[in-house]
């Protein structure tokens, strides 16, 4: 009597099959009235009952109601409700064995050794059919019918039979299954996570309230008094899921209390920083990285400018979009005319810095340079001329670090104005006095004068910081006695402008610190942006 013991598989899933009775010549007879091979029944089997009948030696045949074998693959075809159970198909791993009758079977290898969550056929026929089956994307076996479950359609059936029997697909095991559709999903979610803000979303309008800030009120209508150094965090802002590039405070004291910040997760975000901390609005207008966003001067819109070659000037309080323009290169400074507000101009990865006029939505100059890309840029003489800094950095670049421009005629005033081998990647300009500050890549801030020939003070050079590579940003205090500047260890240093001393470095961020602004009203805030994300405010 050969011994067929029911193994599971630890690693395929429980199916289930019709239960039948047996015959007098010891033959199964399942639900569709068809004829199964004798000895193919393991719920005995597994329990270990031993039947007194001799069971037939062959598996590959099965005789019909008068007595002719007949190959199991003709019975399929000539009954197709009849079919052997999906498990009795699979290649043996062990000779089939006679034994006698009268003794009882032996026990087979896999009976004594069970493996760890092995479940006994008889068991699992009576396990719900898992509906997940369909959903894996690997090959099922098409030799044998299986039992498949189906979505109620117009027949109303739940369940339908497939025979397959011209080729044999190999077994894929459940668990290489579920790491393939696990692998799938995963796909997907990063598909979706890729893609991103919605980029071109209309905005609200910006809920602001009509009143000023209790905080600000005081200082409004006396002049400002001596900036005092911030020692601690007032609110740590952490809405921002990539690096911050740019911070500024709006430039009208009445609404200063709201802070625009630009992050590289293609948005930008203003805050109420004064009173509560708390996200007033968020901007997914581009579908790349926002570099540059800039207050108008009257405070009631915002000019953002990103690597998605977009310009965009959105009201705050309609939360329209006034103006929209597309760039022929990837921008990385936005700087409204003093004078004229309805021209600004961009400097992005371009050998070219271009004026825009916002009334007509269209390039009304162009300052070309033998330059790769424009770092940023500063208005001097209230307008009538600009500076712009580069990446030129070579032996020969004396000529293109600092180019100072004439805003109109677009003609080159002065390019012999920073010598050394260091580029600039921010420039600042201090508010009562003709000069302005230039943050170099040779981790100093260096001191020039704002009116023809821009010449560089060697006395005066603001040390003691890190640059390296970052886009770190430097300002001066409202009241010009104090600079500040970010670094690229995290740290924030304060310079007294007189003396180049440092005043104080505060802890700051974990990593680099790109952004720094003093409040415009109130002499103790300060406000500060790192590349991972977050943006602090001092008091």
């Amino acid at each position: 009597m050969a011994s067929l013991v029911a193994y599971d598989d630890s690693e395929s899933e429980a199916e289930t099959e019709p239960v039948g009775s047996f015959n007098a010549s010891g033959q199964k007879k399942d639900s569709s009235d068809g004829l199964q091979p004798p000895g193919q029944d393991f719920a005995s089997k597994a329990s270990g009952v031993t039947e007194g009948t001799a069971l037939p030696a062959k598996h590959g045949s099965c005789e019909d109601p008068a007595g002719h074998r007949l190959p199991l693959v003709r019975l399929w075809r000539s009954d197709p409700g009849s079919c052997p159970s999906q498990r009795l198909q699979w290649p043996r791993t062990e000779p089939d064995v006679t034994v006698p009758a009268d003794k009882p079977p032996r026990p087979s290898l896999w009976t004594s050794h069970t493996p760890a969550g092995h479940v006994p056929l008889a068991a699992a026929r009576f396990r719900p059919v898992k509906l997940s089956w369909g959903t894996y994307s690997s090959p099922e076996p098409s030799f044998c019918a299986q039992t498949k479950s189906e979505t109620p359609g117009k027949n109303g059936s739940s369940l339908q039979r497939t025979r397959c029997e011209d080729c044999i697909v190999p077994y894929t095991p459940k668990r290489l299954r579920q790491s393939q559709a696990l692998s799938t999903e995963i796909g997907k979610s990063k598909d979706v996570a890729a893609q991103g803000p919605s980029a071109g979303r209309a905005p609200a309008p910006l809920s602001v309230a009509p009143r000023v800030s209790e905080f600000i009120q005081p200082y409004l209508d006396s002049p400002y008094k001596e900036t005092t150094i911030p020692r601690k965090v007032l609110f740590h802002l952490r809405s921002h899921r990539g690096p911050v590039n740019s911070i500024q405070w709006c430039p009208v004291f009445a609404k200063s209390h709201m802070l625009l910040s630009a992050s590289m997760d293609k948005t930008f975000k203003v805050w109420n920083a004064v009173d509560s901390g708390r996200c007033l609005q968020t901007y997914s207008l581009h579908s790349e990285a926002v570099r540059a966003a800039r207050w108008s001067p009257c405070g009631q819109r915002i000019l953002s400018g990103g690597f998605d070659f977009a310009l965009h000037l959105t009201d705050l309080e309609t939360g329209t979009q006034v103006f929209s323009g597309q760039s022929d290169f990837r921008i990385t400074t936005l700087k409204f005319h003093p004078k004229d507000h309805s021209l600004f101009v961009c400097g992005g990865f371009h050998p070219e810095v271009k004026a825009w006029d916002i009334r007509t939505g269209k390039v009304v100059r162009s300052y070309k340079a033998t330059i790769q890309q424009t770092l940023d840029i500063l208005f001097l003489q209230e307008g009538s001329e600009f500076l712009s800094s580069t990446d030129a950095s070579s032996r020969d670049s004396a000529d293109r670090t600092i180019i100072a421009w004439d805003f109109r005629s677009s003609a080159k005033i002065s390019n012999q104005i920073f010598h050394e081998r260091y580029t600039c990647p921010s420039l600042a300009l201090h508010p009562r006095e003709p000069v302005f500050l230039a943050q170099t890549n040779g981790n100093y801030l260096a001191l020039f004068s704002a009116v023809w020939p821009y010449r560089m003070s060697r006395r005066r050079r603001y040390e003691g910081h890190k640059v390296e590579g970052y886009a770190v940003g430097c300002e001066c205090s409202p009241d010009g006695d104090l600079l500040v500047t970010g670094s690229a260890d995290g740290r924030v240093l304060l310079y007294s402008f007189r003396t180049a001393s440092r005043a104080r470095t505060l802890p700051g961020h974990t990593e680099a610190c790109v952004g720094a602004a003093f409040h415009p009203v109130l002499p103790s805030v300060l406000a500060t942006c790192s590349w991972e994300g977050d943006v602090k405010i001092w008091h």
